[in-house]
């Protein structure tokens, strides 16, 4: 009995949550942001889960910018090369994964120039021809047919997806 009403006790205690102050509340953003790169985006929703009042959010917000905590080109930067590089995304999902994050169309081109060319297209050639090897045991157009899929759905461009599997076909991989 004693047991069930400690638990209680402590459950309730959980619900209510410490108001921070604004100063602590900028010390958890600068901390978040340290940890890797943020977009405002970001730091405004971990300002709704902090349970920070709305009415000072931009006022936080513009002040990690000014202290360089946040940095949206920095962020579309970072991001678009570890996405690539880490989880082998093409061009198109990382646009469309940092539109979601509301950054601007600018700012995410800067972000993409940073993939070099030849390094896309090297990749590009290794997932096309890992995922048609993949697929032997496949009749010819199923094989073509999921393997541009796969392609695509990692974000890759359609015409340079056709292509490449067109060559690969071609020249029997």
């Amino acid at each position: 009995m004693e047991i069930q009403s400690h638990l209680r006790f402590i459950s309730f205690d959980a619900m209510i949550k410490k108001k921070l102050t604004k100063e602590q509340a900028l010390q958890k953003l600068r901390h978040y942001c340290r940890y890797q790169e943020r977009c405002c985006s970001e730091a405004k929703n971990k300002l709704f889960e902090l349970g920070i009042n709305k009415n000072l959010h931009d006022e936080m917000i513009d002040e990690l910018i000014d202290e360089n905590y946040l940095n949206e080109e920095r962020f579309a930067i970072a991001f678009a090369i570890g996405r690539f590089k880490m989880k082998q995304w093409g061009r198109k999902k990382i646009f469309y994964e940092l539109k979601t994050k509301k950054l601007s169309t600018e700012i995410i081109q800067k972000g993409l120039e940073q993939i070099s060319e030849k390094e896309y297209t090297k990749v590009l050639e290794k997932l096309a021809k890992e995922k048609y090897a993949s697929l032997k045991h496949e009749q010819h157009l199923v094989r073509k047919k999921k393997t541009m899929d796969y392609l695509i759905q990692k974000g890759f461009e359609f015409d340079l997806v056709n292509s490449l599997v067109q060559k690969i076909i071609n020249n029997n991989y």
